[in-house]
């Protein structure tokens, strides 16, 4: 019996081999890449960016205080030097309101243009103040919200001048942070382990569990309120509206994916484009039940951090290493 069972071992092996492959789940390929790949002359790895309200110009910020600018909506870039006096700054977050703008980065860096960049000076903070700056969005004339990577809250009126604190304690360190259209925040610790809501009728962060096992890689605010979750192993969630508590079931828009998701954006209401690792891009046409692979920029040799539309025809995704994609329609990409 024990040579009979010996015997058939390998066919046993081949089998479980067969049914895991089969149990795998790969994303259909996308028909048509609608992304353009631009490489810029930098080893940076960007953060974010924004445009003034024409949408011609715009602001690219990242690490090494690597600053681009465009004025043909991102077709092209320029580098616009800047001088911290060998200050090692990795710039965070850019945000517009018309002309004027605003930058942070870290350690404690403030930059603001009222001209649409053809100035930027830079504005002294505390050096009281709790964190570094994680992000900034400009609110209007003179004014702009600013948070830190430990998840303080300051508002100012008077262009950086004086600031008020909008939270009685801070959050502690965390991963990642993002700003809905109402002014609402959602946090997620720098362990994964569990994620915070802050609203602007309050002056405390609330914590909420994970709804799994798996860590929290980012979070971010839907159309209808609602709030999605990217957690580890390339699993997707999305709450009801404005209930972080009631979570639908985990989606995996591909389940056979060993590559990290790490950031979701929706170019509409229903399509939305999820990036990842080594060139991980997916796209949903129907709110994140179905999922398409963009195959043609897997090769792309970069993780993609992030995703962003400025508008359903203006987006972008940062990568590593200079790495740009940008979005172009089907009648542009023609």
């Amino acid at each position: 019996m024990k040579a009979i069972l010996q015997r058939f071992k390998p066919i046993a092996i081949a089998l479980a081999v067969v049914f895991l492959l089969v149990g795998c789940s790969y994303a259909p390929p996308l028909e048509g890449n609608p992304w353009q790949v631009r490489s810029l002359p930098t080893d940076s790895t960007f953060s974010d960016l924004a445009f003034t309200d024409d949408l011609s110009r715009g602001w690219l910020v990242g690490s090494n205080a690597t600053l681009f600018e465009t004025d043909d909506t991102g077709k092209t870039w320029k580098a616009r030097p800047l001088d911290f006096e060998g200050e090692k700054v990795r710039l965070n977050s850019v945000s517009f309101s018309g002309d004027e703008g605003w930058i942070v980065g870290e350690p404690a860096v403030l930059l603001h243009t009222l001209d649409g960049g053809d100035t930027w000076y830079r504005v002294p903070l505390s050096e009281k103040l709790p964190g570094s700056p994680s992000t900034i969005t400009a609110l209007g004339p003179h004014s702009a919200e600013m948070t830190t990577n430990v998840g303080a809250i300051y508002r100012t009126e008077n262009d950086g001048q004086n600031w008020t604190g909008l939270v009685q304690e801070a959050l502690g360190v965390f991963r990642n942070i993002s700003r809905a259209e109402d002014g609402k925040y959602v946090a997620v610790s720098s362990r994964g382990n569990f994620f915070s809501i802050w609203n602007p009728e309050g002056d405390t962060w609330q914590p909420f569990n994970r709804q799994s096992s798996r860590r929290l890689q980012n979070m971010g605010f839907g159309p209808d309120g609602s709030l999605w979750v990217l957690a580890r192993g390339g699993q997707l969630q999305f709450s009801e509206p404005n209930d972080p508590e009631s979570w639908l079931e985990p989606l995996y828009p591909e389940f056979s994916t060993s590559w990290g998701l790490l950031d979701l954006a929706y170019r509409t209401p229903e399509e939305m484009w999820v990036v990842g690792g080594g060139g991980n891009l997916m796209v949903s046409f129907d709110g994140g039940q179905t999922w398409l692979k963009d195959r043609e920029i897997q090769d792309v040799p970069s993780n993609l951090n992030r995703v962003k539309f400025i508008n359903p025809e203006l987006g972008f995704i940062l990568g590593q290493r200079g790495t740009l994609l940008r979005y172009e329609g089907p009648s542009e990409a023609a």
